[in-house]
């Protein structure tokens, strides 16, 4: 069924905006929620008015994001929908990327998945990499979709690589500091399960249009889950979660890349109720090129009950920070924090970074699938990290029965986003509601009126000290495209 082609009107973002005070642990905010997509798509096998896992990306005053419409169990969407701001979040269109699925109406695929956002200022271009699945033959490692229109309009994708067996977890960047000698370069990251998670990247110089080859780290290494972050001199630093969490680097434009080196170890607790999730890292880079990586750990807390969120940062992609806690809540609570997505405003740097945090919690750990209750939450830093305000909640409660089955567990996403326009923070994020029936109820929401400003007591980790260490463990992830050897999987979780 054809739903949007690039031919076909493009959809305001429906009326649905709702004015909310949360109490959030120990604060309270007023902001407004507002929808900016659903899924309009019915066709089996997606699992209908079901939207997951956003990706959001801002350049000057314009916002896209993109994310998965229409899940579908055994991996993918039925297509990925974008929703596009001009105005710094106050308005919304979307639609749903041409030429990629068959469910869409004018696509190849049967499904699509991980999508990313990047802008490349030396082309003008708006770029969404995604994951192109198959149910019959083998299909390019990623593609890249392109608009010319500040985000408005969207072309049929480009192949970034010939067709392969299998590939994951794709993610994309594009270097756009006017005084950087590879101003204008482009980077797209994937794994390949098939090699046990061998990392690759590819490098395109001309907006997207074409792409080079395939390329390994010095070492070949294996990971899941990187994330480039281009520095104002050119410096591409991917930090990407292996045996831990690394990172590797390249100098000379994506020519070369180092082998990674150990940004931490992982100690994460499983979350409760069959809920999709991991410590995946979200990366940013402040003003001035230092980069900050956060996933979530359980190495402060007692017997790794509940999950933080800790980060390390470097300003060489080489030597990086001792790990430290986000102080979203103490460590003696029953709170478990999961999936973050970290920006922060590249206006700003070292000691006056303005760094904000978007994430899921359940308020308890210990609960089932019929009791866990799943919130949204915010929280934000005027200072490097130094202090925090108090986190503000966005969303919730959710019950996981209103969220979508996947492969590796109920879903809202695998990752989100934290972006900044003018210095004001925008993320778009899941939100589910209870079922009409059968049918779903789960689109994707931002939220206005966020804030890095210092306001109120500020809240820090300064004294926490980690409580144990844990050994990594194997964890055997379905793949979202291909089969891979169980064996050779990335390290996931320390325990459960």
């Amino acid at each position: 069924m054809r739903l949007l082609s690039r031919s076909t009107p493009l959809l305001k973002s429906a009326v649905l905006t709702t004015l909310f005070s949360f109490a959030a642990l120990s604060a309270s905010a007023q902001v407004t929620r507002t929808r900016v997509s659903s899924d309009p798509f019915t066709v089996a096998p997606g699992q209908h008015a079901t939207e997951v896992e956003p990706h959001t990306l801002a350049f000057g005053s314009t916002l896209v994001s993109a994310f998965q419409t229409g899940r579908i169990v055994n991996g993918g969407g039925t297509d990925i929908g974008w929703a596009t701001s001009l105005d710094g979040g106050s308005t919304w269109t979307h639609g749903f990327l041409p030429g990629v699925t068959k469910g869409e109406g004018t696509g190849p695929y049967d499904a699509a998945s991980d999508p990313a956002v990047a802008y490349d200022a030396a082309h003008g271009v708006w770029m969404i990499a995604s994951l192109p699945i198959s149910n019959t033959s083998s299909t390019p490692a990623v593609i890249v979709s392109r608009s010319v229109d500040g985000g408005l309009t969207w072309q049929s994708p480009v192949n970034v690589t010939g067709n392969v067996s299998s590939s994951d977890k794709n993610w994309i960047a594009c270097d756009s500091t006017s005084t950087s000698p590879f101003y204008g370069h482009c980077y797209v990251e994937w794994d390949n399960p098939a090699t046990g998670d061998g990392i690759l990247m590819s490098t395109s110089t001309d907006g997207g249009l074409t792409w080079g080859p395939a390329k390994s780290t010095a070492n070949k290494a294996t990971g899941i889950g990187g994330q480039p972050l281009v520095q104002p001199n050119g410096t591409v630093v991917v930090p990407i979660e292996t045996t831990g969490i690394s990172a590797y680097s390249s100098a000379d434009g994506g020519n070369t890349w180092t082998k990674p080196v150990t940004v931490s170890n992982i100690q994460s607790h499983g979350e409760a109720g069959g809920l999709r999730s991991g410590p995946l890292p979200s990366a940013a880079v402040d003003g001035a090129g230092t980069v900050y990586v956060i996933w979530e750990d359980c190495r402060f807390r007692s017997g790794c009950k509940t999950n933080d969120l800790v980060y390390s940062t470097s300003s060489n992609g080489t030597t990086w920070s001792a790990v430290t806690r986000v102080p979203i809540d103490a460590i003696s609570t029953t709170v478990d924090h999961f999936i973050p997505g970290i920006g922060i405003d590249p206006n700003t740097s070292g000691s006056n970074a303005h760094i904000a945090i978007h994430y899921y919690y359940y308020p308890v750990s210990n609960c089932t699938k019929t009791t866990c209750q799943l919130y949204v939450g915010y929280i934000s830093s005027s200072n490097g990290g130094t202090s925090w305000n108090a986190p503000v909640t966005l969303a919730g409660p959710m019950q996981l029965g209103w969220l979508p089955n996947s492969q590796n567990g109920l879903m809202v996403g695998d990752y989100i986003g934290t972006a900044f326009t003018n210095g004001v923070p925008h993320s778009v994020f899941a939100v589910a509601a209870a079922k009409n029936g059968t049918k779903f109820n789960e689109a994707m929401f931002t939220a206005q009126g966020l804030t890095t400003a210092e306001a109120g007591a500020q809240l820090s980790s300064a004294g926490d000290r980690p409580l144990h260490h844990l050994s990594d463990v194997v964890e055997h992830d379905r793949p979202e495209k291909g089969i891979h050897p169980p064996s050779k999987r990335s390290a996931r979780r320390a325990s459960k």
